[in-house]
């Protein structure tokens, strides 16, 4: 979700161990004055507490040491080691004035990892929604993203919430507060909420005289979820040809809309420039357009249709196929040159290109008459 990045580290876990042996002793003594009857003599014997720590290795290093050593692992994209530092060194040396810094890329580590519980403990502890600025403020986004990946999307919502308030910290900051809070609004199934939210801040970013002042990532980002609120839209829209030709052409109609509506924000997506999401959303427009072939395509002709009309119901439909190909392709094509032109290198890059030899070999089997492949299950995440 955010994209300031900076350092980090793994949580050293700490354990305190307390020794609480008792020895007991008992022996009869001998002699005149010993009672045959006395009770045996016991001694309790007592140990100091013993604490012991879950990383001996790092014991001996101070604070100073354990921050350059985090640092370099980090470099060196060794991040289960610069967890390990930096978590060792926010646990053991609380006044040390790396203290801050080591949990931040503590919690970077771990969200490298993808530990994102681990990176939700670091980064919790230092930031701050309300009031924050630089570090904790920066932490109270990552708090967010971590709360996303957790599914725990109605804190996220808050907190983000909070922040998009805040009339203290840069527009920037409140659009891209906005923008996440719709997201999370729409992993939790509330729709018209997201919708609301990405459209006020879409709205707050259009008003702005010098559009400079925001990252071009967030308005794009905005308008592709805008987009992909249609694009659910578009596949509740089931094709039912037992229900008859009329209600059929009613439901196509309806389906294709969605489909535009859902085009319109991704390329508007596109217009803001940011190379992520135009490569993000000219992929989701192909495929959207490979989707409605495909329900044509696989869509038996309504019952009502005597043989000779079925016969011209197939023929137009394969004008309509042929049409939805030749687009598909177009925009296949312009995304995989858009992506080239800033190199931009993605699953989105990738999905277009393979989507794009499939649509013209099925654009080719339809021009022979060949029967058509199914296609294949799309396990890919637009949100990611």
């Amino acid at each position: 979700m955010t994209r300031h990045e900076r350092t980090y580290r793994s949580v050293s876990r700490w354990f305190w161990v307390v020794a609480l042996g008792l020895f007991a002793s008992a022996c009869r003594t001998t002699g005149a004055a010993a009672r045959a009857d006395a009770p045996p003599a016991s001694q309790e014997i007592q140990f100091d507490a013993v604490t012991v720590t879950a990383d001996l290795e790092l014991d001996k290093l101070n604070d100073e040491e354990l921050f350059a050593a985090g640092t370099s692992f980090f470099a060196e994209n060794d991040f289960k080691q610069a967890a390990r530092y930096f978590g060792r060194l926010a646990d053991f040396h609380p006044d040390s004035g790396h203290r801050r810094a080591a949990l931040y890329n503590a919690g970077l580590s771990h969200q490298r990892l993808k530990e994102w519980e681990e990176a939700w403990h670091r980064f919790s502890e230092l930031a701050d929604a309300e009031k924050g600025q630089g570090d904790a403020l920066d932490a109270a986004f990552r708090v967010a993203e971590t709360q996303y990946h957790l599914e725990r999307y109605d804190e996220a919502v808050k907190l983000l919430a909070t922040v998009a308030a805040r009339r203290d910290i840069p527009v920037n900051r409140r659009i891209e507060a906005q923008v996440q809070q719709g997201i999370c609004e729409l992993e939790a199934g509330r729709t018209d909420t997201a919708e609301a939210t990405l459209r006020k801040a879409l709205a707050t970013y259009e008003s702005l005289a010098d559009k400079d002042e925001v990252d071009d990532y967030f308005p794009a980002q905005a308008h592709f979820f805008v987009g992909e609120l249609y694009r659910l839209h578009y596949e509740g829209v089931k094709l039912d040809p037992a229900q008859g030709a009329d209600k059929l052409a009613q439901d196509l109609n309806y389906k294709a809309e969605l489909l535009l509506s859902a085009q319109g924000h991704y390329l508007r997506s596109i217009r803001v420039g940011n190379g992520y999401w135009a490569t993000a959303a000219g992929s989701q427009i192909g495929a959207m357009y490979e989707d409605l072939y495909h329900h044509m395509v696989n869509s038996p002709a309504p019952s009502e249709l005597d043989a000779e009309e079925a016969q011209v119901y197939r023929q137009e439909l394969r004008k309509k196929i042929r049409v939805l190909l030749t687009k598909s392709i177009n925009i296949y094509e312009r995304t995989l040159e858009t992506a080239e032109r800033i190199g931009s290198q993605s699953a989105f890059v990738d999905r277009t290109r393979e989507s794009l030899a499939k649509v013209k070999a099925l654009l080719l089997a339809d021009a022979d008459g060949e029967p058509v492949p199914d296609p294949p299950a799309d396990d890919s995440d637009p949100h990611s």
